[in-house]
């Protein structure tokens, strides 16, 4: 009976460890970005959903930049008319030229667009997407 509760014991704890790892809501996972010749690296991002993560954006361009994350309907109100600098809000921000800034997003269950929407970036292709799932 011993050798049986230890074989299960063991059993249960490998299979905790194999087990895919939960987010943890409490510490958003970081995902590092670069901002150089108006493109963003990486351009593709994937997240589960509900998770949070926290984008930490670093602008090494002489330019000023903006992350902005959403669907394609958020991306084309942008598009249409931004404004010149983005308080931050969740998911919302400007980055100077050679600063570093973060802001954190919850994913719900589907993909979402990024991008730069001052005039003409959007167009160049300075934009990426965030695979949910």
């Amino acid at each position: 009976m011993r050798a049986r509760s230890k074989v299960a014991l063991l059993a249960l704890a490998l299979a905790a460890a194999c087990a895919p790892a939960q987010a943890d809501p409490a510490r958003p996972r970081t995902v590092h970005l670069r901002i150089h010749h108006s493109s963003f690296d990486p351009a593709t991002i994937a997240a589960e959903p509900g998770e949070t993560l926290r984008f930490v954006i670093v602008n090494t361009d002489p330019i000023d930049h903006e992350f902005i994350v959403g669907d394609e309907a958020l991306q084309d109100r942008h598009e249409r008319g931004t404004e010149a600098y983005h308080a931050p809000r969740p998911g919302e921000v400007t980055i100077l030229a050679g600063q570093t800034v973060t802001t954190s997003y919850t994913f719900a269950g589907e993909d979402l667009l990024f991008g730069c929407h001052v005039p003409g970036h959007w167009a160049y292709g300075m934009r990426g997407v965030v695979l949910v799932g």
